[in-house]
């Protein structure tokens, strides 16, 4: 299935049943990995960094792709972060952060949920994770989960973490017509980062990485594309 097929939202996956069975089983097997995370990584790359290394020391955290049924078919909650925190500030984001001590990252991602977003855990099923994410800016290695809940949940977004709530449908982040490429100056040098074109917003580092991978159990080659002279 080419990602083109998703711009008027494809009747296979117009559910979130439908959804969730193809991710279950896509899930169960190997992931897309490194290779699909580096489409979406800055460029040039932080010298040392390589996105599926768990370096000792670094801490843990853990993030949620909640699909539910959205006001425009299967959508995913991303949010934008407030602009007085540490880590990323400003920048989309889904919801997230680091393990407390005991917890699995399972446990993390939808304590997480509920405390960013208002989410219950008793309404979410994971159903899988993506590949782990080094997150070298922030000195974290990011485990993404997939969930799945039966109806829109009732959000309350915790407003000291949380600018924005964005409700984006799986459709937008399939569809290629949506990445662009963008340049900052970092250091005197500058740098090339791809993104994604959602609710409004420019979705690129971390959070994109972790959507390229997501966009890529569909489609194995989704990129993109080279990056602009």
């Amino acid at each position: 299935m080419r990602v083109s097929d998703w711009s008027g939202m494809s009747s296979r996956f117009s559910t979130v049943a439908a959804l969730e069975a193809f991710l279950t089983e896509r899930l169960a097997q190997p992931l897309p990995g490194a290779t699909a995370q580096r489409r979406f990584a800055p460029l040039p790359p932080r010298k040392g960094w390589q996105p599926d290394l768990v370096p000792e020391g670094e801490r843990h955290a853990a993030a949620l792709i909640l699909i539910y049924p959205g006001p425009d078919g299967p959508s995913i909650a991303l949010t934008v972060r407030h602009h007085d925190l540490p880590h990323h500030p400003g920048q989309v984001s889904l919801p997230g952060g680091g393990l407390d001590p005991g917890e699995t990252h399972h446990d993390t991602a939808l304590r997480e949920a509920e405390e960013e977003i208002g989410v219950s855990p008793a309404n979410v099923r994971v159903i899988g994770q993506l590949s782990s994410l080094w997150v070298i800016v922030s000195g974290f290695v990011v485990f993404p989960f997939v969930g799945i809940a039966d109806a829109r949940p009732d959000f309350r977004p915790e407003a000291r973490e949380v600018a924005e709530l964005l409700e984006v449908p799986v459709a937008h982040v399939l569809d290629r017509r949506r990445l662009g490429w963008e340049r900052v100056t970092r250091d005197h040098l500058v740098v090339r980062y791809a993104y994604f074109d959602l609710g409004g917003h420019k979705v690129w580092g971390a959070t994109g990485m972790i959507l390229s991978e997501f966009a890529a159990l569909f489609e194995p080659d989704f990129t993109p594309g080279p990056p602009p002279a």
